[in-house]
């Protein structure tokens, strides 16, 4: 009796608790400050330009765009006394040429925002990166897609705390062929391919290992990146381009606090959105928060071109048949005032030609681009 008092106890409980549910957006979520948000690192390689972007915070529930930070002064400081003044090349990016640097220094970034508020960064050292020994691939049947890894190791051991980045471009093709155009009221060849395209992605998620609990500094086959085979991604062509750094300990531990706040929500045991600053701060006044971690490492690249033929060609709905020019008695749509785009002509008929709708003869509505790669 005992027990099904307990047992019926328990049920009654769990309805209580059901009940009391109600959503909570912490003061972190809704904030509406704008403050001010940094994503970039000095890149000391010596090759590559250092790149640094500026925008602001939002609501979570906003719609809009983030306000990209214009109009900045930014200056890299070393600590025996050098400054080297970023320039904006872009909207809200500011760039630095490459140049030598003293991996043995230290460097430190100063921000003056064009409403005069300055933000400064603590100074860190510099990381030297080991380079990446292979990026691999192998083919999940039981996802249904391709996992794409990285292999790395540091024979010194100082490495230890690691993030990574990539870039995928993949190559794929409308399913129909638009090889004519109207134009001043004449059917003529098309002067553009508008059938193969490249698509382009980078990496949205943050990226991280560590190896400090291991015997030795070694990376073995992490994954990085899955491809769903239904993306039809793999389908013709696919490239990944795979990009390491080595971080501090410190730099791995902000990181790792804003994956939990960032990616990790959506359960009852996740983290709680919270707010995870870095090391930059505003000179003055410590209400004017600065979201973003400054570090200084060397990069290091591999990329890795497949070609696994996994997926199927797209398929779209079957072209129409129309007269080329349209005359007095037809009422039916001609090639000379049609919205769809023209394909080839159809056979012996010279006087007709085939149309599909766009989406099944332009790639670039998939949010491609013709331009070939120059790495393909």
């Amino acid at each position: 009796m005992r027990y099904w008092f307990l047992k019926i106890g328990f049920f009654v409980l769990l309805l209580i608790v059901d009940s009391c549910v109600e959503p909570f957006s912490p003061p972190e979520v809704n904030s509406d400050e704008n403050y001010l948000v940094i994503d970039g690192f000095l890149n000391v390689n010596g090759t590559d330009s250092t790149r640094i972007e500026l925008r602001r915070t939002q609501n979570v529930n906003a719609t809009a765009s983030p306000t990209i930070e214009r109009g900045a002064q930014l200056t890299v400081e070393e600590e025996n006394g050098e400054t080297l003044p970023m320039k904006e090349t872009g909207t809200g990016v500011y760039t630095l040429p490459p140049r030598q640097y003293n991996r043995s220094g230290k460097y430190r970034l100063r921000i003056k925002t064009k409403d005069n508020q300055e933000y400064l960064s603590d100074f860190v050292g510099v990381n030297i990166t080991p380079v990446i020994d292979s990026v691999t691939y192998k083919v999940d049947p039981v996802l249904n897609a391709a996992i794409f890894y990285v292999n790395t190791h540091d024979a010194q051991n100082k490495t230890q705390f690691y993030r990574w980045k990539f870039d995928e471009t993949w190559e794929y093709e409308a399913t129909y062929y638009s090889a004519l155009i109207v134009r001043n009221d004449s059917v003529v060849l098309r002067p553009d391919n508008i059938n193969k395209c490249w698509g382009k992605l980078k990496s949205g998620s943050i990226l991280l290992g560590s190896t400090v609990k291991l015997s030795s500094d070694v990376i073995k086959d992490l994954p990085l990146n899955r491809v769903p085979i239904p993306t039809n991604k793999l389908y013709i062509k696919y490239s990944i381009l795979v990009k390491q750094y080595g971080l501090s300990r410190d730099a791995f531990e902000y990181w790792t606090a804003l994956s939990k706040t960032t990616q990790g929500t959506g359960s009852l045991f996740d983290v709680l959105p919270s707010q995870v600053t870095g090391n930059i701060r505003h000179t003055s006044n410590s209400r004017l928060l600065a979201f973003g971690y400054f570090s200084a490492a060397t990069e290091e690249t591999r990329r890795l071109t497949v070609t696994p033929r996994l997926g199927m060609f797209p398929r779209c709905t079957e072209p129409d048949t129309i007269p080329i020019r349209c005359s007095s008695r037809d009422a039916d749509e001609c090639a000379t005032n049609t919205a769809k785009l023209l394909l080839t002509y159809w056979g012996p008929r010279s006087d007709s030609v085939l149309v599909a709708p766009h989406s099944c003869t332009d790639c670039r509505l998939q949010g491609g681009t013709t331009e070939r790669p120059s790495y393909w």
